[in-house]
């Protein structure tokens, strides 16, 4: 998959400087609370043993990429260890800002696509096993029905990979929360 910098046009030198507060907060935290931290991002423990013995970063595209690489080391017991920590779209888990802030797409939504979505996150979980796992930041309701509908039909192998890179893609805003990214002029 080509990255999107790659598409990108040239730019002006940047003259801002970047700074992570919350990186270095996470590189100094002792193990079991990195761990803790590690674990609500990403209910992988092998994902997190990876970003673990990674520590420290000097970046936060350094610590986006140690996570890229783990999540695509993951086998298939640790995808299942990791779509476990997901609740269903359309369900968020009680209590749960993360869940909540999430599926933010979904809390508006009628009650016939509310019914709609419970009712193909039922038959996919049927087809594959498993929660129906999307990146749903930034999504309206219909577009993560639309994509049920449209992924329902894959092979397990073809939606085994599309879950691993929406996997990637929540990994990734978890953590930039993690670390808060704080970039001044």
């Amino acid at each position: 998959m080509r990255s999107p910098s790659s598409t990108k046009a040239p730019e002006a030198p940047v003259t801002s400087s970047t700074k992570t507060p919350g990186l270095a907060r996470f590189n100094a935290l002792d193990e079991a609370a990195a761990r803790t931290a590690l674990h609500e991002a990403c209910a992988s423990t092998a994902w997190g043993d990876a970003i673990l013995a990674r520590r420290p970063f000097a970046t936060a595209e350094d610590l986006y990429a140690a996570s890229d690489a783990a999540t695509a080391e993951l086998t298939a017991a640790d995808l299942a260890e990791a779509m476990a920590g997901h609740p269903p779209i359309g369900r968020p888990k009680p209590g749960d800002p993360t869940s909540s802030r999430e599926q933010r797409g979904m809390a508006g939504a009628s009650a016939e696509l509310k019914a709609e979505m419970l009712e193909l996150n039922l038959a996919y979980q049927d087809r594959f096993g498993h929660v129906f796992l999307i990146c749903a930041t930034g999504r309206s309701g219909e577009q993560m029905r639309d994509a049920v509908r449209d992924r329902i039909g894959n092979t397990p192998e073809r939606e085994r990979e599309i879950v691993r890179a929406e996997l990637g893609k929540i990994n990734r805003i978890r953590l930039a929360r993690i670390v808060d990214v704080v970039e001044e002029d």
